[in-house]
């Protein structure tokens, strides 16, 4: 693979000294040198923007420092290395001040010296740039569109509040069935926000121990209690100047919910075992799949504390609430999935298609990748057949009319009826069937004019 040249310039007004520099710098073909002998011809290039400037602190035209100034002026990112006849400490570490990366005299081991210092500087473009390009990747995946798989207007209301939440800093909570992506839209607000250079600091609240809770949080001091072996760092002061996500908060211990509504309010935590105050300044984000209103009349979730959390409220819909995305998502994974694997393309059948979306995955996102990753495996060929999708709910079959080009609208509607036929109207038990709220079976049968009791017979 070709490598991108390091471009150097070598600026001396000894004109025998610049070429024999850059004649020994020429000697790594990864290296593109230039000759300067004044500050006026260096001036005219600048614009070039090199990577490296190799420069003569006396030149006669002007001053090394003034020299620097110009050149850091028209290219910031330029690497300065002066090269000088004279070994002054005083000037030297002004020259560092003032963003030289290394100072070295004229001596028999110039060159070795120069040769390593620009390595070194090689290598660090090298990270530099790795960095970059990590960092652009991950903008790319949590861009809102490719982060989150879907056009159904119920996602795009998400996209909407998404945007909102991530031009400011308001506190966000979003809620919705476990699988529906609340990390990923966590993220996506982060790596969109002003914070997104940052760090995104996730704890899942209820993997954690409540005994070990406080110390993840706030962190603790050496010997607070048995097993503090040393000072530790908590969440909140990694989490500083960038995005703190409390996933699954609804799980918190109450008494420990009182310490995170005072560190909220006071933008301030303190260590266990300590009596510093540690200013913090976070991005707070939580996630929850219950209902905290009513873990509130329950007595396990603190109203106060609600309210500083809800901020901007989003809810993520299941997936059976999100129209054809389901099919969109599904192909999705396909492809990821295959690319991943070395396996040629594959594509579903209709019938495969049809058996998706009839049912309702409760597991959400997370439950049809599953499924379609190991369909992709069962598939003997190209195409994915319904027998392939290993889905352990066998969703009672739809009458096909119209040759099965129904949406999934149109699937939903015939789907709930059968089932309210099936189980004689009755609303509990078709929404435990289906694994629904049954809000959302009275709010199809309200919308839709379901039938909800036998239709009368003539005797």
């Amino acid at each position: 693979m070709l490598r991108e040249a390091v471009r150097i310039f070598v600026v001396d007004d000894d004109e025998i000294y610049a070429a024999k520099l850059a004649y020994y710098l020429s000697l790594n073909p990864e290296f593109e040198v230039k000759k300067f002998y004044s500050a006026k011809s260096l001036n005219a290039s600048l614009h070039e923007k090199p990577d490296i400037i190799t420069l003569d602190y006396f030149m006669p035209d002007i001053k090394g420092d003034s020299l620097l100034t110009q050149i850091k002026d028209v290219s910031p990112e330029t690497e300065v290395i002066i090269i000088s006849g004279q070994e002054d400490i005083q000037v030297a570490i002004d020259l560092f001040k003032k963003g030289v990366h290394d100072y070295i005299v004229k001596d028999a081991g110039t060159e070795q010296r120069l040769w390593m210092a620009i390595q070194n500087l090689k290598q660090n473009f090298a990270l530099k740039k790795e960095v970059e390009n990590l960092k652009q990747q991950v903008e790319r995946k949590y861009n809102f569109q490719n982060a989150i798989i879907g056009n159904s207007s119920a996602i795009k209301k998400v996209f909407s509040l998404m945007e909102k939440a991530a031009a400011t800093n308001i506190t966000v909570s979003i809620t919705g069935e476990t699988g529906t992506g609340k990390e990923l839209v966590a993220k996506a607000i982060h790596f969109n926000s002003e914070r997104k250079k940052y760090p995104f600091v996730p704890v899942n609240v209820a993997a954690i121990p409540k005994d070990l809770l406080e110390s993840e949080l706030f962190g603790h001091e050496k010997g607070s209690f048995t097993g503090a072996a040393n000072r530790r760092i908590g969440k909140f002061e990694e989490a500083h100047n960038g995005t703190l996500f409390l996933d699954e908060i609804g799980e918190m211990d109450i008494n420990l919910q009182a310490k995170l509504l005072r560190a909220l309010q006071e933008k301030e935590i303190t260590r266990i075992g300590s009596n510093e105050i540690v200013k913090t300044n976070v991005r707070i984000i939580v996630a929850t799949h219950r209902n905290l209103k009513e873990e509130i009349a329950k007595g396990n979730f603190r109203e106060d504390l609600y309210y500083r959390l809800l901020g901007l409220p989003i809810v993520l819909p299941p997936l059976r609430e999100r129209d054809n995305d389901i099919l969109l998502i599904a192909k999705y994974f396909i492809d990821q999935f295959c690319k991943e694997n070395g396996l040629g393309k594959k594509h579903l059948s209709l019938d495969a298609k049809q058996k998706l979306l009839t049912y309702t995955f409760p597991g959400n996102i997370r439950e049809i990748k599953s499924i379609i990753e190991l369909a992709c495996v069962m598939a003997d060929g190209e195409q994915i057949e319904e027998n392939d999708l290993q889905i352990h709910f066998t969703p009672l079959k739809v009458n096909h009319t119209k040759n099965g080009n129904y949406t999934l609208k149109e699937y939903t509607i015939k789907l709930i009826q059968q089932y309210l036929d099936e189980y004689d109207y009755d609303v509990l038990k078709v929404a435990g069937k289906l694994d629904v709220g049954k809000s959302t079976i009275y709010r199809m049968i309200n919308n839709y004019g379901l039938k909800t009791e036998k239709r009368k017979t003539n005797a």
